[in-house]
């Protein structure tokens, strides 16, 4: 009986891991798949704007200002200002004045620099701004920016918040006390004046914004990641993990860790969109980005002078690109949440 119980135990059907389970479901969910690939898009336009390889001009200013996307077709031209220049004085001066024969010449030269004609563009595939740049390199440059913060600030705030309710739900007594001081410190200023606190003492960038953003949004994602870990640190597989010998970190991170990771996705999900809101916030009060770069907050912010005279594109554009990644993104994190929800995975 012995020597039959462990060549049974051999042959016996392993099942599957947690991570290998979950690709299995998102590959059998169509939107999520289509939402993964837009978001891959999206990463791969980010890679190439930071290299250099798209939207690298996006400060030219190649076409006319306010010109309208080629689908409207081009604006009537105005009729051009002839600008007079004086010739020179009209005194024979070459006796006195040594420079006096070039006066002519000189005057002449400004004239043609004046009149000339810089060759621009009438129009763009999305129109161009009150500068005359390029709409659509500006949209594209931006994405870099704000997806950038919002990510990296989301990913900041959900770690710091997963991080610390862990060590708060799981070891509670002293340790679960300072953390729930530091909450309650957080949460008791006002998140937006808290947020302009930072900005004030950060001062503006990318990488202020992103500090500024992930420092101040760890609250949330703390508390419910504190009680998914004192929930079930006390359950049966913890337990058993425990009484065959397993670490603290090990329990932590291998057992329970996965069974609440779908709350945590749900969470970077909403603090992505809640971000790249806050970022349009920041730069549109001027604490966001640089002046000498664009986000689709910068964007929105000029379109609101530009729609008054009637020109919607620059809105648009960044209304477009915002919507379509932030729309991808939360269906593909909600699709891989039911991946790894621990309930979804009994029902197997």
């Amino acid at each position: 009986m012995s020597a039959i119980l462990p060549a049974a135990m051999a042959h016996a059907p392993r099942s599957s891991g947690i991570w290998s389970a979950a690709w299995r479901r998102l590959r059998s969910d169509r939107v999520g798949l289509v939402s993964l690939a837009i978001v891959g898009a999206f990463l791969l336009l980010i890679l190439l704007a930071t290299l250099g390889l798209v939207a690298g001009d996006w400060q030219r200013e190649i076409a006319l200002p306010d010109a309208p996307p080629k689908f409207i077709g081009a604006a009537p031209k105005a009729a051009a200002t002839v600008v007079a220049v004086p010739s020179g004085p009209n005194v024979d001066l070459s006796g006195i004045d040594p420079l006096a024969p070039r006066y002519k010449e000189w005057a002449a030269g400004v004239a043609r620099y004046r009149t000339a004609e810089v060759a621009r563009l009438a129009t763009l595939p999305l129109g161009a701004d009150q500068l005359g740049r390029d709409v659509l390199a500006k949209a594209v440059k931006g994405a870099q920016i704000s997806i950038f913060v919002g990510v990296l600030a989301a990913l900041l705030a959900t770690a710091m918040g997963t991080v610390l309710g862990a060590f708060g739900g799981f070891f509670g007594g002293r340790v679960g006390d300072a953390l729930e001081w530091l909450y309650n410190v957080f949460t008791a200023i006002p998140g937006i004046l808290l947020i302009f606190a930072f900005a004030a003492v950060a001062g503006r960038g990318v990488q202020s914004v992103v500090l500024i953003l992930g420092l101040t949004g760890w609250t949330g994602i703390y508390r419910l990641v504190r009680a998914e870990f004192i929930k079930h640190s006390v359950r049966e597989y913890v337990r058993a993990a425990e009484a065959i010998g397993a670490s603290t970190l090990s329990r932590m991170l291998r057992h329970i860790l996965p069974n609440v990771s779908h709350v945590s996705l749900v969470q970077l999900s909403i603090h992505v969109v809640a971000f790249l809101k806050a970022e349009v916030i920041l730069s549109y009060l001027g604490l966001g980005v640089g002046v000498d770069q664009v986000s689709w907050g910068t964007m929105l912010a000029e379109a609101q002078g530009e729609l008054i005279l009637g020109h919607w594109w620059q809105l648009a554009a960044a209304t477009a690109y915002m919507s379509t990644f932030v729309t991808a993104f939360s269906l593909f994190t909600d699709a891989l949440r039911d991946a790894l929800d621990p309930k979804l995975r009994g029902l197997e």
